[in-house]
């Protein structure tokens, strides 16, 4: 009799479905342990939208003797740029003296593009904004480089590329496993929204509201980031984490067909992965 329980809980745990998915390409692993949970065309390259920004944030937090409260004037090249792309904004205004904290939380939660343009200009090097940009993305493929991604490759610092700006959905989950290493990083990620108080041009202040594109966080038990994607190329992309009774599970999908498809995607996938 005994062994019969034991041969069903075993044909059950053999049986749990491998979930279908919109999203062309998926990856989920345990994050404590990095063991892989489930596939589907991890190692395919792919345009990766504003996930991208989860690298630009694991390059400004990894600088030595990083100040996060030193503050960056906002430029004109930064609203002209998300105005020419059409990009997601933090509605940063020039002139503006905000923080180093500040743009990562402009760059995460709304995705703004101009947040991630300030980021690239302040920790680049170069004597000009386009050296110190050239500099800033070649911080990013060296450090894709270094954590041994043969797969990654940027050619801008927010995923608006000119065609090379490529990764897969096992490197990209592990970019942002790699960075939630950072509490900086995971408290920003997991933030619904935020208000910010921010330094105007004439000495005054004025206050930003940012809130998360993610919309797993409170809507999915346990969800603690990472950030959405989109765009012509590369469709919904989604990196995901969540924790339930001391597990993290972390994913990317890419290429899904919808903002609500990569959400179910991603809510499939972490289902499967607590049940494994």
């Amino acid at each position: 009799m005994l062994t019969g329980g034991a041969l069903t809980t075993s044909a059950q745990a053999a049986t749990l479905a491998t979930p279908s998915i919109a999203a062309k390409g998926g990856f989920v692993m345990n994050n404590g342990t990095g063991k892989t949970l489930y596939t589907k065309g991890a190692d395919t390259r792919r345009s990766t939208g504003s996930t991208t920004k989860i690298m630009t944030a694991k390059v400004v937090l990894s600088q030595k003797n990083l100040n996060l409260d030193s503050k960056v004037t906002i430029q004109k090249a930064y609203s002209d740029y998300i105005v020419k792309n059409n990009a997601s904004s933090a509605r940063l205004i020039v002139g503006d003296k905000v923080t180093v904290r500040q743009l990562l939380y402009g760059l995460m939660l709304p995705s703004g593009c101009d947040a991630a343009y300030a980021l690239a200009d302040k920790f680049g090097t170069g004597s000009t904004r386009a050296a110190r940009v050239k500099s800033f993305i070649g911080k990013m493929n060296k450090t894709a480089k270094d954590m041994g991604l043969k797969n990654t490759h940027f050619d801008s610092f927010d995923g608006i590329g000119k065609g090379s700006n490529y990764s897969t959905p096992r490197d990209l989950t592990k970019i942002a496993s790699s960075a939630m290493k950072s509490s900086t990083f995971r408290s920003i990620v997991k933030t619904k929204s935020t208000k910010q108080k921010v330094t105007t041009k004439s000495g005054g202040y004025r206050y930003m509201s940012w809130s998360n594109t993610n919309t797993l966080l409170g809507t999915y038990k346990g969800a603690i980031g990472v950030k959405t994607g989109s765009g012509p190329e590369a469709g919904y992309c989604l990196v995901f984490a969540a924790t339930r009774n001391g597990k993290t599970v972390i994913g990317t999908v890419l290429k899904s067909t919808s903002a609500n498809a990569r959400a179910s995607d991603a809510k499939k996938l972490m289902d499967y992965a607590f049940k494994k």
